[in-house]
């Protein structure tokens, strides 16, 4: 793939290449999750991140890029521990689709139940077992 973008116009080129570098440094800083790493290992893969977005002059990437920098605290709390909040986000998309999809309904005890279906495991296709 590293032949093909290379290959291409530079224009073309150099800006994917550049972002999927950076994507794939993200990712591997986010894979230290849950391995303990230590604080100089961290350190090094934002490093790397940063500086695979800084001089790329790519808007998307330095979006990205100031993007990270204010969630910093609570990527390395997921990091250090391997916990994170997806399910309970999970959970909160679900009942704000529902209550859209329900705009308009008269009665609120209806809305309640409909939502409650929607967020247990039944609800989302999960079968308890028997």
């Amino acid at each position: 793939m590293i032949d093909d973008l290379q290959a291409l116009p530079a224009r073309l080129g150099r800006p994917i290449l550049a972002a999927w570098n950076a994507k794939e440094d993200l990712l591997d800083l986010l894979a230290l999750a849950r391995t303990h790493p230590d604080r100089s290992t961290i350190a090094d893969r934002l490093f790397r991140f940063y500086d695979r977005c800084a001089p790329s002059g790519l808007p998307e990437l330095e979006r990205l890029a100031t993007t990270i920098d204010p969630w910093w605290p609570e990527i390395l709390a997921f990091i250090r521990t391997g916990i994170t909040n997806a399910g309970s986000e999970g959970t909160n998309r679900v009942i704000k689709t529902t209550a859209r999809d329900a705009y308009g309904f008269r009665n609120p005890e209806n809305q309640r139940l409909r939502t409650s279906c929607a967020t247990t495991r039944r609800g989302r296709g999960h079968l308890n077992p028997a």
